[in-house]
């Protein structure tokens, strides 16, 4: 279980293919690693993943963390697109005593949302997201959603998607920040949400309700 609220950026160092399994591997401040042990489970651009691999010198600022992602993942995210040198969203998961300044997000993602537009200002920044239309019942207006494993609220709904308005801080701390029309991002809906909405949705069929 994750929060929402990236801790940082890391870095894609290798992107390897073998029989199917993606080896991801990602550089970040060992300040991160600290008792990270193999197993644990580190949401990148809000995706859960299992780490099978730790490499921390006594020397070196960064470490490296290995992950295998498997084809159905591949598929589903937008890890698939990824290449050395790529900026990611990292958050470890949750301990006894985490302050939850997100929402609770699980990593599992639902689906990816296209950029349609950027504007920015002084001030901030909007993003206007395309949803694929399975998941627009479950994204409303000052809601939460997480995107890219960053927790937000929804500014507008609009008939193919939704706007995001991103303060500077967001943008700094995590990689939606570089992102342009066009690039996909992970969605994962507030499964809150998803919950009340199925169960009204199935109470009204049940009771014939148009």
């Amino acid at each position: 279980m994750f929060t929402g609220i990236v801790q940082c950026q890391a870095h894609v160092v290798a992107v390897k293919m073998s029989e199917g399994v993606q080896r991801l591997v990602i550089s970040v401040n060992k300040e991160y690693l600290n008792h990270l042990d193999l197993g644990a489970s580190i949401a990148i651009n809000g995706c859960c993943l299992t780490v099978v691999k730790v490499e921390v010198s006594n020397t070196d600022v960064v470490g490296q963390v290995h992950f295998d992602v498997i084809d159905e993942t591949l598929g589903l995210t937008n890890l698939g697109q990824l290449q050395a040198g790529h900026a990611v969203n990292f958050e470890r998961s949750v301990t006894i005593g985490t302050e939850l300044g997100g929402h609770v997000v699980s990593g599992h993602i639902h689906c990816t949302s296209a950029v349609l537009e950027r504007i920015d200002d002084e001030d901030n920044c909007k993003i206007h997201l395309q949803l694929p239309a399975k998941w627009r019942d479950y994204v409303l207006y000052k809601g939460f959603v997480c995107v890219n494993g960053a927790s937000l609220t929804v500014g507008e709904v609009t008939p193919h998607g939704f706007w995001l308005h991103l303060i500077p801080e967001t943008l700094a701390i995590t990689n939606i920040g570089q992102v342009q029309p066009g690039a996909l991002l992970n969605i994962e809906v507030d499964q809150q949400t998803y919950t009340i909405v199925q169960t009204v949705q199935r109470y009204m069929q049940q009771n014939n309700y148009n």
